[in-house]
């Protein structure tokens, strides 16, 4: 999904396409959202929203205030207030969306959570920045061998420097609580900056590190879906999927947050169905279902001691027969009603031209037929030779 021509390159400027992240495709950010109202003019009289997104290493967003009014365009380089010191980001989103943004997220405006932007990025700050990021690969490796060396039941998964190099961030992973403040320590001494741990979980690591999903596509949590619920097996269930936790888990080791997608669909499908668990009264015997097609709105029974032959019924007829052994009643048997079913063996594809045969263009095939003669010729006595 991403734009490989919208790369930055250490200058801070794109190398591909030129448009400051703001192709057609709006795939040079993670988590981005298309500025549908970039072409649009404000009425009169009205400012513009004084906020903008701001977008930091792997996805992470913060909301700051531009009381400087810079005119700020999506992919500048800004530097923005921090705690201590300044970062440096890049703006994904300005104007009118970004009110609907932090709506959406309950981040209000006048709160201490929304900072202040400082600057555009001068090429100074933007060397700093990119000299920083150049040392968490290697810093990474190091990390995790003294965590290993201090036998710590945890994982550091990615390390973020602060835009003026003064502070980095480890991520980490952990099933249990952990001890690091002997870790901090041995960073702190080997390091030489400020330390801050922090703590993500299993969905949140792989949103931050990406991947390709098994469906061939880049991971949901790394590119667009910021809400992750919770997936449990019965949402595989409802979806008659076998319980396989290699096919079903992500990259993450949970169960794929696809399985949520369609679940809603299969729910309203289900409701017109009769529950497996109830088995039909016939006076040839008791059925019990073995397996149901949820959008043909098929199932199948099979009698108690016949388990190898199955009768297919409609859910509608599943539901009469059920209805009748409420009021007491049996039907004769679930012939009568698969009977009914009439199979469709029209096929789904016709040749509307009416030219079924792939090689009716090709000659025939005369030269066995020549290379025959010739043998038969081969093979004449030479009567002639003497």
């Amino acid at each position: 999904m991403a734009c490989n021509s919208c790369t930055t390159g250490k200058d801070g400027q794109p190398r591909g396409c030129k448009n400051n992240g703001t192709c057609g495709k709006d795939s040079c950010n993670k988590l981005t959202v298309f500025d549908w109202l970039s072409n649009m003019s404000l009425p009169n009289g009205e400012t513009p929203f004084n906020c903008i997104e701001v977008r930091f290493k792997n996805g992470r967003k913060h909301y700051y205030k531009n009381p400087e009014n810079l005119s700020l365009r999506i992919g500048d380089i800004v530097a923005t207030q921090t705690k201590s010191g300044h970062d440096v980001g890049m703006v994904t989103l300005a104007g009118e969306l970004v009110r609907v943004q932090m709506k959406r997220k309950k981040v209000e405006e006048d709160s201490e959570e929304v900072l202040k932007i400082y600057r555009k990025a001068s090429q100074r700050d933007i060397d700093i920045w990119q000299t920083a990021r150049d040392k968490e690969e290697a810093m990474k490796v190091k990390a995790r061998q003294f965590a290993i060396d201090l036998k710590l039941q945890m994982k550091i998964s990615d390390i973020e420097y602060q835009g003026d190099a003064s502070k980095a961030t480890f991520y980490y992973t952990a099933d249990e609580r952990v001890d690091f403040r002997e870790l901090i320590k041995v960073f702190a001494k080997e390091f030489r900056t400020r330390i801050e741990m922090k703590q993500i979980g299993l969905r949140q690591e792989a949103a931050r590190l990406g991947g390709i999903g098994s469906c061939g596509r880049e991971l949901c949590c790394s590119t667009w879906l910021t809400d992750l619920r919770s997936v449990s097996t019965s949402a595989a269930r409802y979806q008659q999927l076998s319980l396989n936790p290699q096919k079903l888990a992500g990259q993450c080791g949970k169960l794929k947050c696809c399985l949520n997608y369609e679940l809603d669909s299969y729910l309203d499908a289900l409701k017109d169905f009769p529950k497996t668990e109830i088995k039909l009264q016939t006076e040839k015997g008791v059925a019990v279902c073995q397996k149901t097609d949820i959008f043909k709105r098929h199932m199948w029974y099979a009698y108690e001691g016949e388990w190898m032959n199955w009768h297919k019924l409609t859910t509608d007829q599943a539901n009469e027969i059920i209805e009748l052994n409420i009021k007491k009643k049996k039907v004769v048997s679930l012939e009568e009603y698969a009977e009914e079913l009439i199979e469709d063996t029209k096929n789904d594809f016709e040749n509307v031209v009416g030219q079924d045969s792939l090689t009716r263009f090709d000659s025939p095939r005369r030269r066995k037929k020549r290379r025959n003669n010739r043998n038969r010729n081969r093979r004449k006595p030479q009567s002639n030779a003497k």
